[in-house]
């Protein structure tokens, strides 16, 4: 985990602190970008995209959220704009067609990553920072810069469409 004091070593210049910053927010942010995404190598773009942002950005981050947070922000934006530029790609096809590997391309996993990606924006990037990455209702207000009980009412309504969606699932199963 990142503390506060490698944050402002960062934002001065400190190459080792950025590294180490960038480093540790790479995998929530590249988390972030698959599951809104659903494809691999969109995902990899639109979180290098996230990452160069954050970089870019560092500057202007006050320290009144965690860092996760900001990022997280940063992240779900980053995702949103590569989904806009990629409006006729649909995602996950190519790994339910036969991706690299059997375990991700099959299974409750794999219906589950395309349940979340069939959730309306901003259900999915409320789902997604609620269960992926375990943030608070207080945490996922201020990334999304939503009021709180606007966090808590798309939890609902994302959470029951997975519900309705995932309720006749069976191993080896299709999403309906």
């Amino acid at each position: 985990m990142v503390d506060r004091e490698c944050v402002q070593r960062a934002q001065t210049g400190d190459r080792k602190a950025v590294v180490m910053l960038l480093r540790e927010l790479e995998a929530p942010v590249y988390r972030t970008a698959y599951y809104t995404l659903g494809h691999e190598q969109d995902a990899m773009d639109a979180a290098q995209e996230a990452l160069l942002r954050i970089y870019r950005k560092l500057g202007t981050f006050r320290g009144d959220a965690d860092i996760r947070t900001w990022a997280q922000r940063i992240a779900v934006n980053a995702a949103i704009d590569h989904a806009r530029s990629k409006k006729d790609v649909l995602p996950f096809k190519e790994e339910a067609a036969g991706g690299s590997n059997p375990v991700e391309r099959s299974g409750i996993h794999s219906d589950v990553r395309e349940a979340i990606q069939r959730l309306p924006e901003p259900q999915r990037s409320v789902v997604l920072l609620r269960h992926l990455h375990d943030f608070s209702y207080q945490e996922i207000a201020s990334t999304l810069e939503i009021p709180v009980n606007t966090v808590k009412s798309h939890l609902f309504r994302g959470r029951k469409k997975l519900m309705e969606w995932l309720s006749d699932y069976r191993e080896g199963g299709v999403l309906p």
